[in-house]
């Protein structure tokens, strides 16, 4: 759902809410006036009295909450572009390379040149160290570009 839809909802469920201490603080004032034969000095006055400051402060804070998320900018999505036209096929040398630099290489042109570094991972099976090695060696080669999303990277060919 989108942040807008979220925040009127709140902003909905607080605005009941509001009309239903109004309610209950109206039936309990007449049930107050018809009990309590001190008048306004009783002290249900003040019980009630409370209660309805209580009651009311709950019910803006849940108000400035849904204006809050109604107007907050939502989180952003991760897109990957792909330019359509035409595109020159880059041979790579692969030759001065070793095995697991080859086998990168190869996942990355089979996935369509560009892929998470976490899934790399996972697909040759080797740990994070390793892995940012072997990719720093192959950035300074300029065989490929680490770009940030967030907290994770995409491993582009070049």
């Amino acid at each position: 759902m989108e942040n807008k839809k979220v925040g009127w909802l709140i902003i909905g469920i607080s605005v009941a809410m509001g009309i239903l201490v109004w309610i209950f603080n109206k039936a309990l004032q007449e049930i107050i006036a018809q009990t309590c034969k001190e008048g306004p000095s009783c002290i249900m006055h003040q019980t009630a009295t409370t209660q309805l400051a209580i009651s009311l402060s709950i019910v803006l804070v849940i108000l400035a909450i849904g204006i809050y998320i109604m107007f907050s900018k939502p989180d952003e999505k991760i897109v990957i572009k792909k330019i359509k036209g035409k595109e020159k096929k880059k041979v790579f040398d692969l030759s001065k390379l070793d095995k697991e630099e080859k086998e990168v290489i190869e996942i990355l042109i089979n996935e369509e040149k560009a892929m998470f570094q976490k899934d790399l991972m996972e697909k040759l099976e080797i740990g994070k160290v390793k892995m940012t090695r072997l990719l720093d060696k192959l950035e300074a080669k300029q065989f490929i570009i680490r770009k940030r999303r967030g907290m994770n990277n995409i491993v582009v060919l070049k």
